[in-house]
């Protein structure tokens, strides 16, 4: 991998040192030398850190300080190894400034485009955000000297040490009022960082106006040939609504007959389980079947055996079994 801190001229006379050297060496002292990453990896590692800082920055590009790129890679040694990554892409480019002590940064490009040329404007944007960390840092420091002397206070209190407590209570005072300095500091940092941010997005609607009117006076594009199209796409649009009521009614007309036919089939499942929970019902209708089936046959029975006395059989309603047993014993009287 190429060291991403030096220049663009160093990092190709590196590449062709390392290759041309590589080429006499053992495998196993390359395993030996150099740590081994992988590419597939590193390209996640890239692209889930381009997107982190893509969630706090909406343009097209980023300035951020060495050490917090290092911490979102997760290290100095991953910060080494993504960054080389990018500026092999050529969507990350090292930047640094001498302004009574070094200050290191990182230019990311957020979109698929390459990252820009390192301006003026991206130095002073890199002082006054490593002006707000330091700022965010003291934050910090104060606010744990203060919690650590009122710490210190109660504990003096409850020792019964007024004079211990109150000394204690003089350096809460002083770090209360050292907070509201840093913290109003802190704002005007903050507050010219958004102004930079309005500055470069007006930048860039403007040159989108820009483009656009330079792309309709070479198209020769009149006000009247657009209100036309804009006519055109409302009447699009509004046949298409009415094509959407038009079929409406007739997709519910659709809905009911599915729901009609759906009614018939409960009531036919319906039925036939009552029929399978009343099978009672079944053999006594059964039953009444074959009893009356067997009076009809033998009432022809004896209408054909006996015409002379059908009449009689049929007014007098007994069962056929009782007028044949009655016949002997009249006939013995």
């Amino acid at each position: 991998m190429v060291g991403p801190y030096s220049g663009r001229i160093t990092q190709l006379f590196y590449k062709v040192k390392s290759l041309m050297n590589r080429s006499t060496m053992s495998p196993e002292s390359i395993l030996l030398e150099d740590c081994l990453i992988l590419t597939t990896l590193l390209k996640e590692k890239a692209d889930e850190v381009i997107k982190c800082l893509s969630e706090s920055h909406w343009n097209s590009h980023c300035v951020v300080t060495r050490n917090k790129f290092e911490s979102m890679c997760g290290g100095q040694k991953e910060g080494y190894a993504v960054l080389s990554y990018l500026s092999g892409c050529r969507k990350g480019q090292y930047l640094s400034t001498n302004k009574k002590e070094l200050i290191e940064g990182i230019k990311v490009s957020l979109s698929s485009a390459v990252v820009s040329g390192v301006s003026s404007l991206d130095f002073d944007t890199l002082h006054l955000i490593w002006t707000q960390e330091k700022l965010q840092q003291q934050l910090d420091v104060i606010d744990r000297r203060w919690e650590m002397s009122r710490q210190s206070a109660l504990a003096s209190l409850k020792s019964g040490n007024k004079k211990l407590a109150l000394r204690h209570a003089k350096e809460m005072k002083l770090g209360t009022e050292n907070r509201e300095k840093c913290n109003s500091l802190l704002n005007r940092v903050e507050e010219v960082l958004s102004v930079i941010a309005n500055v470069e997005s007006t930048k860039q609607v403007t040159g989108a106006i820009q483009i656009g009117a330079r792309v309709i006076k070479e198209n020769k594009i009149s006000i009247e040939e657009v209100q036309l199209c804009l006519e055109e796409l409302d009447e699009s649009i509004d046949s298409q609504k009415q094509v959407e009521k038009a079929l409406a009614p007739s997709l519910d007309m659709e809905d009911e007959d599915i729901e009609e036919e759906f009614r018939k089939l409960e009531l036919e499942i319906g039925s036939g389980n009552l029929k399978d929970l009343n099978p009672e019902a079944g053999v006594s209708d059964s039953e009444g079947t074959d009893q009356s089936l067997a009076d009809a046959l033998l009432n022809l029975k004896l209408a054909d055996d006996a015409p002379g006395s059908g009449s009689a059989i049929q007014n007098s309603g007994l069962p056929a079994k009782n007028k044949e047993s009655n016949s002997p014993m009249l006939e013995a009287a």
